[in-house]
């Protein structure tokens, strides 16, 4: 089921703003016209709802042809610690080199995961991408998640337990786009059209990923080179088609993916 914009949400100009809203949605919807009826975690008074951690989750790498794909759930220290925080896309690789570091440390958890271009062709890209978004919501410690580890070491830092003070921590999950993650409880999490425009701590997730995808393609390109995987992250750019037209495929190429350019 595809989900559209939550209406509080449709005049957000800023991502600190959307962080703002959301985390006071979480705690008490009413308080900013929230329609929804939350049950998180079937908490009787809506008091306590205020220690719920908001996590933004965001995935990068749907397109490419070569690769994984990668996911972040991330929680943000405060709304604002960060201003400069948007939607990774919408700033240049050495804009996001440059802010990594500093968005990890305004992050009081974060955690990146990834499933395998076997994975994609086994299960498909869109379950991969809920299978990497479970992996790193399973390494910050949300309740109920058994997935394997993926071939990438999921890179970590910080829990939801630790951020919480309590074993069971209490989370809902500010998604991109208009899906919900499948196999996570559909009670505890809200998709965000543009979610990684609107909601800081999805713009972080998104900014971690990419940077994160965007480095292991560059070791990638050292261990295949001739398809510019350091350029193309593994999208299908003409010099990336060329190198499958002189080299072949690499065992981390999608198999499962039509290739239109090479017709």
């Amino acid at each position: 089921m595809k989900f559209k914009l939550p209406a509080f949400l449709e005049n957000v100009e800023t991502p600190v703003e959307g962080e703002t809203l959301m985390r006071k949605f979480v705690a008490d919807p009413e308080s900013v016209g929230g329609v929804e009826t939350l049950d998180l975690f079937s908490l009787a008074d809506v008091g306590a709802k205020k220690n719920v951690i908001l996590v933004g989750i965001d995935e990068v790498g749907r397109g490419p042809i070569a690769g994984p794909v990668v996911a972040c759930a991330a929680v943000l220290k405060a709304p604002d610690i960060m201003p400069e925080l948007n939607d990774s896309k919408k700033l240049t690789r050495k804009k996001r080199e440059a802010m990594f570091d500093a968005v990890k440390d305004a992050c009081a958890c974060y955690a990146i995961a990834s499933a395998s271009e076997k994975e994609i062709d086994e299960i498909n890209i869109l379950e991969a991408d809920f299978l990497a978004m479970r992996r790193a919501l399973q390494a910050l410690g949300m309740p109920g998640i058994n997935e394997s580890a993926p071939e990438i070491p999921v890179e970590v830092k910080g829990s939801f337990a630790e951020i919480a003070g309590t074993a069971r921590p209490k989370v809902f999950i500010a998604v991109d786009g208009n899906l919900k993650i499948r196999n996570v409880p559909a009670e505890l999490q809200m998709p965000i059209v543009k979610g990684d425009g609107r909601i800081a701590s999805i713009s972080a997730a998104s900014i971690l990923a990419k940077v994160f995808r965007d480095r292991f393609m560059d070791k990638l390109a050292e261990k295949y080179p001739g398809y510019a995987f350091e350029k193309n992250a593994g999208y299908p750019s003409p010099e990336h088609l060329d190198g499958i037209r002189k080299q072949g495929f690499t065992p981390v190429h999608r198999r499962s993916f039509h290739v239109k350019g090479l017709d």
